[in-house]
């Protein structure tokens, strides 16, 4: 399932660089990064920011993921590095990198890797003036550059793409034994699935969300439960008459013991399937892996 050929020069930035749900609101969920470095879910951000004291910079966070995109697309890999600040702010840095597919007539359209900068500010915290229904509510931004995906290769040339987000997220623990996290956002993009697909046309409003559920496991561990949605713009920049669908992940983070800031994450991501007549690319059911730690 791992493919083995890895673009030279990403071979090269992975050297220089070496997920998915939250468990319930405690401390290790701002210690999970998200495919692009930001504390969230699989693909989409939480309004939570990685851990810091209110005067200074806090430790960094380091996370690897994986999406085997099949045989069209290839394989996806990013590496991340996020480090919170004054306890409401978080910014990163992720490299993606790319294997290349086997089909014929399409795998070229992906071709290399590329930048991600994120960075997220907490407007209010969850729970403030002691409102427990109150949700956190952050903004942040997304800055993609070096995307030569489908958009790129098709103009010959590399762009750069970016997202500008609200979104909202509470932990609710009334249901004993059983914490529940929601979250609800809405961005401005004009990337084509975070950039794997290049870029869309224009900018275009997008919603995003993702539930979950918290488990007790063996040995004081916790396994989280869930899944998310990311609407996507449906046209690709270049590519006239392609139709992408929503993103969809569903997703187990095992959480071996809190306390550590260690996180396992498994999924199945739901990304594009027949995108225009004639065209599948095979990537509807697709196997994900993520792991974080917080040093």
């Amino acid at each position: 399932m791992f493919r083995t050929r890895i673009h030279k020069t990403d071979r090269q930035a992975l050297l220089a660089l070496v997920l998915l749900l939250v468990p319930g609101g405690v401390p290790a969920s701002a210690q999970s990064l998200n495919w692009e470095g930001q504390t969230g879910v699989f693909v989409t951000p939480l309004a939570y920011t990685a851990a810091s004291p209110k005067d200074s910079i806090g430790k960094p966070i380091v996370a690897y993921h994986y999406l085997d995109a099949g045989d069209v697309l290839g394989g996806f890999h990013t590496a991340s590095v996020t480090v919170g600040l004054l306890s409401r702010v978080e910014v990163g840095y992720t490299r993606a990198f790319h294997q290349d597919g086997d089909t014929p007539g399409l795998s070229p359209l992906w071709k290399g890797g590329f930048n991600i900068v994120h960075a997220k500010v907490n407007v209010v915290p969850e729970n403030a003036a002691k409102q427990k229904w109150l949700p956190a509510v952050s903004a942040g931004l997304v800055e993609r550059t070096q995307v030569n995906n489908v958009s790129g290769v098709l103009a010959g040339k590399t762009y750069h793409n970016a997202d500008y987000y609200l979104v909202a997220t509470k932990t609710v623990t009334q249901v004993k034994g059983l914490p529940l996290v929601f979250n609800l956002g809405y961005k401005a993009t004009n990337a084509s699935v975070f950039g794997l697909a290049g870029n869309a046309p224009a900018y275009q409003g997008r919603a995003f969300g993702a539930a979950a559920f918290v488990l007790k496991g063996p040995a004081k561990s916790q396994i989280v439960l869930g899944s998310e949605f990311a609407q996507q713009p449906r046209q690709v920049l270049n590519l006239p008459g392609a139709d992408v669908p929503t993103t969809i992940t569903y997703a187990a983070r095992i959480v071996p013991r809190p306390k550590t800031k260690f996180n396992i994450d498994f999924g199945v991501a739901q990304a594009a399937g027949k995108i225009m007549p004639g065209v599948d690319l095979h990537v509807r059911h697709q196997f994900a892996l993520g792991v974080s730690y917080g040093l």
